[in-house]
């Protein structure tokens, strides 16, 4: 079948593989000439120094992909994804199914990607919302290692639809109905990671790093019960499993950013430094805004807001933490 990639970054591209593997056809649409011509004339992943198969399509052309395929993959940075879905329902003339792979929380609103979709994509257009999560890196995914997503819908049949399509002998995918617990767990793990790699890259050793992942995964589990989702999917794939493998490794974009915030860069310094986009700046800010508006005590995020909006230094962050009152776990 044609699936059109909204996004050919590291992640989109990647995911592109996976589809042409699986013998359909791909076109992805971005806003990077250089990426749209080593796709087409060189087949490389413009993120890794890798070859893709030749028949994975790149174009310019948004309305091109809109019209290319009934099916439109969304991986693009959250902060732009408004004004991308805006775009794709003004070009669309039928309606589509949305399939969301990026992970984020809009800070302005608290709003997930499927509030986005539903606020901004009219009922005519909107055959139906997936969200694809789990823990993935795209540096193993593109070289076929395996890798594990959940793929969550309101429409359990839409959800199945998307899990054949994407699942083959090295990825394999589970279904699942609670989108928003899927959608906050994948966003809410970056703003951890970020700092867990500020806790690395102050040196404060492994137990404080471990301590830092456990009690965020409680912070993360607050924050998706407040939002509708459920603690089975909290502990699932998309939370847990995510969390596990965002929080620690060099691969992870979030990871990385802290660890050179705690190594000294600032935020802005961490942030420009990466060639890909690091969500969980934006998704720290998100959360403490939905701890604020649903009264949840969240230390971990409280702390690591008041750090990369500048109201206070590295050391009084970690003093924040360190100086809480004892208490039951």
């Amino acid at each position: 079948m044609n699936i059109s990639i909204i996004g050919g970054g590291a992640w989109g591209t990647t995911l592109a593989q996976v589809l042409a593997d699986n013998h359909n056809s791909v076109l992805i649409r971005d806003v990077n000439n250089n990426f749209v011509e080593k796709i087409n004339n060189e087949h490389v992943h413009p993120s890794f120094a890798v070859s893709i198969p030749s028949s994975i399509k790149a174009t310019l052309d948004l309305k091109e992909a809109v019209d290319f395929s009934d099916y439109l993959i969304l991986c693009v940075p959250t902060k732009v994804i408004r004004k991308v879905i805006s775009e794709i329902t003004n070009l669309s003339t039928s309606s589509k199914v949305f399939i969301n792979v990026s992970k984020g929380i809009e800070p302005e609103t608290g709003y997930l990607v499927s509030d986005i979709i539903n606020e901004v994509v009219p009922k005519d257009k909107l055959e139906g919302y997936v969200v694809l999560s789990g823990p993935s890196h795209a540096e193993e995914l593109i070289f076929r290692k395996f890798t594990t997503l959940v793929s969550a819908s309101l429409d359990l049949n839409l959800a199945t639809k998307v899990q054949e399509i994407f699942a083959n002998r090295y990825l394999r995918v589970y279904t699942s109905k609670d989108v928003r617990g899927v959608e906050t767990g994948g966003a809410i793990k970056n703003a951890i990671a970020v700092v867990s790699g500020i806790a690395s890259g102050l040196g404060l050793g492994e137990n404080a790093r471990a301590a830092l992942i456990c009690r965020g995964m409680r912070e993360i589990v607050k924050i998706i019960l407040a939002l509708g989702g459920t603690k089975e999917t909290a502990y699932g794939l998309s939370g847990l499993g995510d969390l596990i493998v965002t929080a620690s490794s060099l691969n992870s974009r979030n990871f990385t950013a802290g660890l050179k915030i705690g190594q000294g860069q600032t935020v802005d310094e961490a942030l420009n430094s990466s060639t890909q986009t690091v969500e969980g700046v934006r998704t720290i800010i998100a959360a403490y805004q939905i701890g604020h508006k649903y009264n949840i005590d969240l230390p971990i995020i409280n702390a690591s807001y008041l750090l990369v909006t500048g109201k206070n230094d590295l050391k009084t962050s970690v003093n924040l933490l360190l100086n809480r009152e004892l208490k039951e776990e």
